[in-house]
């Protein structure tokens, strides 16, 4: 049975807001949420990025029910694995099982803060195969020692710490990662209705669930919706591996220039008001191998969007 779930994004919303998207997605009947891990916005009119792990905590004493994901994390630059365990540990235990995890190579965006090198992708994900082997360590609760490559641990043991295992998505859009999200977490994280990270996955030997998101933005009119995302996210309509390397929003904002309105539609973002158009992109999700599907409603107006997702488009996935 596909899950459709909603994104709460951390670039867009305060936190307090995202709590409050949170309780009305949940009322809504979404299945799940998926909430974004940022340091900064991809361009500044998006104008938001709190610490996604204080706004978790918040999440789960609002809510009852939802799953919540992490869509994704990086853990190897920007924050040591050591204090990414620390904080998954803490939400999966106010969670309970609704939490899960998503792990990904990420980019230079958020993690050249620290004023670490930005490897290339191979060594990437090097270091966050070890940091996975650091935080699946500390999560037994056992005093954890580690002297790797990329990562140091000493003595350290998390008090508070789940009885199992988080369970952790890996995000994957080449046939590279997609190998080793198959071998090494328990299912595949990506975004649009692309087959071939699934078809990746699963010839590796993948059997978890496979998450995607996709974009759109939900208006009265489709000229408006179109405004909204040439405003809010043009960095949607970007090509290539810009959002993995371009360091800043100023970066973003001037690669931004190069994108018509035209080339919102060819990206794939929704921004059409029929029910059926956003129905026909799920199903299209679906087909593709997914079974997890959420919908990021880019701008400010996350109300409407709700409403018209509960009223006309989840209805015909229940």
């Amino acid at each position: 049975m596909t899950r459709i779930g909603y994104t709460l994004s951390s670039e867009e919303h305060g936190p307090n807001e995202l709590v409050d998207i949170a309780v009305r997605a949940e009322e809504a009947g979404f299945d799940f949420l998926s909430i974004s891990d940022h340091f900064h916005p991809w361009v500044s009119a998006q104008g938001e990025s709190a610490f996604v792990w204080t706004t978790l905590g918040g999440i789960a004493r609002a809510t009852d029910d939802i799953e919540v994901g992490v869509g994704v994390t990086c853990p190897t630059v920007r924050i040591h694995p050591a204090n990414v365990a620390h904080a998954v540990a803490t939400v999966d235990e106010m969670f309970g099982d609704r939490f899960t995890f998503g792990v990904g190579t990420g980019e230079n965006l958020n993690e050249h803060v620290t004023g670490e090198r930005w490897p290339e992708h191979d060594v990437r994900l090097e270091m966050l195969d070890e940091a996975m082997d650091v935080m699946r360590a500390l999560w037994t609760g056992e005093t954890t020692s580690h002297h790797g490559e990329h990562y140091t641990v000493e003595n350290a043991r998390l008090y508070t710490c789940p009885d199992e295992q988080p369970t952790t998505i890996g995000s994957a859009f080449g046939p590279q990662t997609a190998e080793w999200v198959a071998e090494t977490t328990d299912g595949l994280w990506c975004s649009g209705p692309k087959a071939e990270p699934v078809e990746a996955y699963e010839d590796a030997g993948g059997e978890g669930p496979k998450y995607t998101q996709l974009h759109g933005c939900y208006a009265e009119t489709e000229e408006e919706a179109v405004e909204t995302v040439y405003e809010y996210w043009p960095n949607g309509s970007m090509p290539g591996e810009l959002a993995q390397v371009l360091p800043t929003p100023a970066h973003f904002e001037q690669a931004a220039q190069m994108v018509e309105k035209e080339d919102i539609a060819e990206a794939g973002t929704t921004t059409s008001p029929d029910p059926q158009d956003h129905i026909d992109s799920i199903e299209q999700a679906i087909d593709a191998g997914y079974d997890h599907v959420y919908f990021h409603q880019i701008g400010p107006q996350q109300d409407p969007a709700i409403e018209f997702y509960e009223e006309s488009v989840l209805p015909s996935f229940q």
